[in-house]
């Protein structure tokens, strides 16, 4: 069986530049904080990865934090600060969040303070993109990066958190980006690397890879690669949508990532789907991968104000540069028989 692989929001698969990087990075012995040739070599890896970083972002002239990923990144900048937040924002923000922002049917959210909220850039369930507001405190830009043009410079924002392994990096290893200057206190302390701010001997091999997936996605957004990943996930939006008038289309009418397809089938079971499709040779999800295998509905569509019932029934299916016509042809026919077979033993 060939197996298709539409669940890159979840994580992208490496990729090459990244890979030979890092086995590069693997024979350099030496500690970054070390002042011996050996020290100074590992310290040259990891500031020329924040160079390719700063460069593929727009933030040039910004700080860059290497952190273990988004996840410490949103407890590093969100932690005991009563940020204002809203129920689609991934989990690892949300558990750090006043959760009171107001969430509308298209799935915009509602900022009414930005120097005392976070907003993410785009949905990794949804796809939706939020226009961010000047002067945001934090935006969870994980999702985003490398599939949009997008500019830290641009945003007018404070912070923001991005990860590697959703643009083809390595898994483990993300960073967060902020306006020189910013204020941030540390929360793992020790010997300062990190300007301070996130103590710990740097992963020079994931930051080396981090720089070089950074640098090849933004070449792949310069030469219109994610034009043609949307064009594929309309093709199969049409054709699911031309062959069930049963199921809903989230956020079809709304900006969102060029990959990314949600769409629920009521009655249906999101995890039901997710593992039919899985046996049949395809890799989906039913929700962000952090929370995935939990029985739950998804917690964005119900702050969007759908049913319950709708919400524990949606799936995401996320494309990427390596997916094709052909794999998304073969995706839609394959879930239309089985959407089918559903219908027929609900009836």
């Amino acid at each position: 069986m060939n197996r298709v692989y539409l669940d890159y929001n979840a994580t992208a698969p490496l990729r090459p530049e990244a890979r030979d990087a890092m086995i590069a990075a693997m024979d350099v012995c030496g500690n970054p904080s070390s002042v011996h040739a050996e020290g100074r070599a590992a310290k040259a890896l990891v500031e020329r990865a924040r160079a390719q970083i700063a460069a593929a972002f727009g933030a040039d002239g910004a700080d860059i934090v290497f952190t273990s990923g988004s996840t410490e990144g949103a407890a590093l900048t969100l932690a005991g600060r009563g940020i204002h937040g809203a129920a689609v924002e991934h989990d690892a923000v949300r558990s750090w969040t006043v959760e009171d922002l107001s969430v509308s049917q298209s799935g915009r959210v509602q900022i009414l303070e930005p120097e005392n909220s976070t907003l993410q850039l785009a949905n990794s369930e949804t796809g939706i993109i939020q226009p961010l507001p000047k002067g945001l405190a934090v935006t969870d830009a994980t999702q985003a990066f490398g599939k949009l043009p997008v500019a830290f410079n641009w945003m007018d924002v404070q912070m923001a958190l991005i990860s590697a392994h959703k643009l083809g990096g390595p898994k483990g290893i993300g960073a967060v980006v902020m306006k020189r200057g910013t204020d941030l206190p540390a929360q793992i302390k020790g010997g300062g690397q990190e300007m301070g701010r996130r103590s710990g001997t740097e992963n020079v091999v994931g930051i080396t890879g981090f720089g070089a997936a950074a640098e090849a996605a933004a070449k792949d957004l310069a030469n219109g690669v994610w034009e043609q990943v949307a064009e594929f996930r309309n093709i199969l939006e049409k054709a699911l949508e031309a062959g069930s008038k049963s199921t809903i289309f989230v956020g079809k009418d709304q900006d969102r990532l060029p990959n990314t397809l949600c769409f629920a089938t009521p009655g249906w079971k999101g995890e039901t789907q997710v593992m039919q499709m899985d046996l049949s040779g395809f890799a989906i999800s039913a929700g962000s991968a952090c929370s995935s295998g939990k029985v739950r509905a998804s917690a964005v569509l119900t702050a969007m104000g759908y049913d319950e019932v709708t919400a524990a029934s949606a799936i995401r299916v996320s494309l990427g540069p390596r997916t094709s016509e052909e794999d998304v042809l073969r995706f839609a026919e394959t879930w239309l028989e089985k959407e089918k077979k559903h219908r027929a033993r609900a009836a």
